[in-house]
């Protein structure tokens, strides 16, 4: 049973911000950074760092939110915390977002671990952007729903990216842009809507869960051991 613990990390501007960290069992493969939804680091990404320790990763998710006005921010699926999720991400810029990216890349790298990233909606786009701005081994993005402004950034290291077909927040028009932005990323588009990988949503897709999990951790496996 994977046992988490909560630290403080630091970006390269002073920035201190809190962090969930799980340790494996066993023996390490290597580190992944785990990037938030739009609901902070919640039970649910807390669960997900836990599963990847249970595979032999170190897994740590940075609490982005804490730039802005709600530090240690938790918030439910419902709209009253949608809303607020959504007004809590505008309160930073992307740029800062990164550099909180960085300190916990600089964690895990600093332990002489390959360091990959995993994000999940606003966090699949924050994955995205590291991958084209900062030193990692692999990414991987789960709907990234705000890709397309930095669209023509060029990643830095493997992509692995995975869309849903029902998605209405994502058209697949944006998902073939990417795609063609993007030859050497592997793209995937499951029978499934937004958020299909949170089991803790009414959206979770168990088929579409499953394996878009085993392709992320065969990327893992390739590329952080």
């Amino acid at each position: 049973m994977t046992t988490g613990t909560n630290l403080t990390l630091t970006a390269s501007d002073g920035h201190e911000m809190g962090a969930y960290r799980a340790e494996p069992p066993g023996a390490i493969k290597g580190g992944i950074v785990v990037l938030q939804e739009i609901f902070g680091v919640n039970a649910h990404i807390r669960d997900v760092c836990d599963r990847f320790a249970q595979e032999g990763y170190v897994a740590v998710a940075p609490a982005l939110y804490d730039r802005s006005s709600q530090k240690n921010a938790e918030l439910t699926y419902s709209e009253e915390d949608v809303a607020l999720g959504r007004k809590l991400r505008e309160e930073f810029s992307w740029d800062d977002t990164v550099l909180d990216v960085d300190a916990a890349r600089v964690a895990l790298s600093g332990e002489g671990l390959k360091i990959g990233t995993v994000g999940y909606c606003w966090g699949g786009t924050i994955s995205f952007v590291a991958a084209t701005r900062l030193e990692l081994n692999a990414a991987v993005v789960y709907y990234g729903g705000q890709i397309m402004p930095y669209v023509n950034e060029k990643e830095r290291c493997p992509l692995l990216m995975h869309f849903g077909a029902r998605d209405t927040s994502i058209p697949l028009s944006d998902v073939e842009a990417i795609r063609r932005a993007h030859p050497e990323a592997e793209v995937h588009v499951y029978e499934a809507g937004h958020g299909f990988n949170c089991d803790r949503r009414g959206g979770y897709d168990e088929a579409a869960a499953t394996l878009a999990n085993s392709r992320t951790l065969d990327l893992f496996r390739r590329l952080l051991a």
